[in-house]
């Protein structure tokens, strides 16, 4: 008997964060387990980004959307400003707590 090939699909972050809970608790456990790298949290940003719709932000940033991509791809190195720009348009805050010793 032939064994069945297992299919299977990319798994796209983007498609499960469907309400501003679901973002926010998604930046946090970025930013929670990015032991400082930063692109973690930028791409966790492209996620929740693409799944609110890249042309809406970046009307709302006043970025273009090619800059937009730019500076969220990998290669990228967004200043903290545009990170900044990037969760208030996103319905996101950033909020800062004392690190467990």
């Amino acid at each position: 008997m032939a064994k069945k090939k297992l299919q299977t699909r990319p798994y796209d972050a983007a498609a499960y964060l469907k309400t501003e809970q679901d973002c926010a608790l998604y930046l946090q456990a970025a930013i929670d387990e990015s032991d400082g790298d930063a692109a973690l949290v930028v791409a966790a940003l492209v996620d929740i980004a693409r799944a609110r719709g890249m042309m809406h932000l970046a009307r709302e940033t006043g970025l273009t959307r090619e800059g937009l991509y730019k500076a969220l791809s990998p290669e990228g190195n967004p200043s903290f400003a545009t990170v900044m720009k990037v969760c208030k348009s996103l319905g996101l805050k950033l909020h800062a707590e004392p690190a467990e010793a």
